[in-house]
């Protein structure tokens, strides 16, 4: 029985809240275990209020824990903690390195090659990419990009169970609570700018990658059908998107509705799962915030371009996965390298109209009703793949 357990994971928004379901089968498997989260401190809002959590740390990775003397402080500091069990969560060479130098009883999961001799047991991740073929000393292209072939989720909890020895894993889903302030703030946000039988839709327009952006135009297009028909629209995003945001305000008919509501660089990560959980449906690129809507529980309609499906899926029955059926996807490419009428083709495909048919049908079944009054289907997490 471990009782002291680091997991680790540095990374994204959206790989942080897939992380989720193994801190929830952790406390299911050990419930006298003290369990501490390891992650980067801009998305502290994501996991501060788990229950499932003892402790959360967080790294500075851009501030104060940049530099190679701050980064080894750091590591004794966790060294200090004297932990039983750490599981890292993501291959890349800080998480590697944590794990591999925290002295720690027992050392699993993925790793960079070099620190993984300090792990007790490695893991490969098939939930990521693999470039098969390189040439000598990495000088020439990939021949063949492989794209993940298994739900990152799924790849985690693997790691529970064949390295950690979890025999009964308990899924369940992505999970997320807010502090009581950021509840507060965002039941205040709502009644400023909602009426009580509003039906409001959430819309997500930006992403890490260009490969990860549906047409502006497109996405206003359906902004400006759902005003017409009276429901009500809350742009969300991170200050990085207010330009595309604006792009996308300034080619719809109805930019000076009222039912048009802009959030995009205004509000915390806790703060916007406060509001997600108010709102009917979530329309969203593949994005971090894509995630937190899944565990506000709100049905979500995403658009996949360069994304491989397999891998990062809305994790939510419920929930649609438009993609276009060209030979390109899934790329990984970040900037897509076609010219003409093929740039981005994985995405000007997907139509507003099959956009639109999936919404209606969600809207349908929901009867427009908000996230936190609709029930969580426990065990239900493989999604609706759809080809435009």
């Amino acid at each position: 029985m471990y009782k002291n357990i680091l997991v680790i994971n540095l990374m994204q928004i959206g790989d942080l809240m897939l992380t989720t379901p193994v801190v929830g089968a952790l406390r299911k498997a050990y419930p006298g275990a003290r369990i501490t989260l390891l992650a980067d401190m801009r998305w502290q809002d994501l996991v501060i209020a788990n229950p499932h959590l003892d402790e959360c740390l967080f790294m500075d990775k851009r501030g104060k824990d940049k530099s190679f003397g701050a980064f080894m402080h750091f590591i004794g500091r966790v060294r200090r903690q004297k932990y039983d069990l750490v599981i890292n969560l993501h291959r890349n060479e800080r998480s590697s390195a944590l794990a591999a130098f925290s002295g720690a009883k027992r050392i699993v999961g993925y790793s960079k090659p070099g620190f993984s001799l300090l792990f007790d047991e490695v893991m490969q991740n098939p939930s990521v990419a693999h470039h098969v073929g390189w040439g000598p000393f990495h000088m020439l292209p990939p021949h063949r990009y492989v794209p993940g072939w298994k739900h990152q989720v799924h790849a985690h909890l693997e790691v529970l169970q064949q390295a950690v020895g979890v025999e009964k894993i308990d899924d369940g889903g992505l999970e997320m609570w807010l502090p009581e302030a950021a509840e507060k703030e965002a039941e205040a946000l709502w009644a400023e700018h909602f009426a009580s039988e509003a039906k409001v839709i959430a819309f997500n327009i930006g992403a890490s990658w260009r490969t990860k952006r549906w047409q502006d135009s497109y996405f206003a297009q359906c902004a400006d059908e759902l005003i017409d028909r009276g429901y009500e629209i809350a742009f969300f995003g991170g200050p990085m998107d207010l330009k595309i945001v604006e792009n996308c305000i300034a080619q719809m008919e109805n930019r000076d509705s009222r039912g048009l509501h802009i959030f995009t660089g205004k509000v915390s990560l806790a703060v916007l799962a406060g509001l997600l959980r108010r709102c009917c449906l979530f329309l969203t690129t593949d994005s971090g915030p894509m995630h937190v809507g899944v565990a506000m529980n709100v049905p979500v309609v995403t658009m996949f371009g360069a994304s491989p499906v397999p891998g990062f899926y809305p994790y939510d029955a419920r929930s649609v996965l438009i993609k276009a059926p060209v030979d390109c996807h899934p790329c990984g490419i970040h900037e897509c390298p076609h010219q003409g009428e093929e740039n981005l083709a994985c995405m000007k495909q997907i139509k507003p109209a099959v956009v639109m048919k999936y919404v209606d049908e969600l809207l349908d079944r929901y009867q427009g009703r908000p996230a936190y009054k609709l029930p969580r289907h426990y065990g239900e997490y493989q999604c609706r793949v759809v080809e435009a």
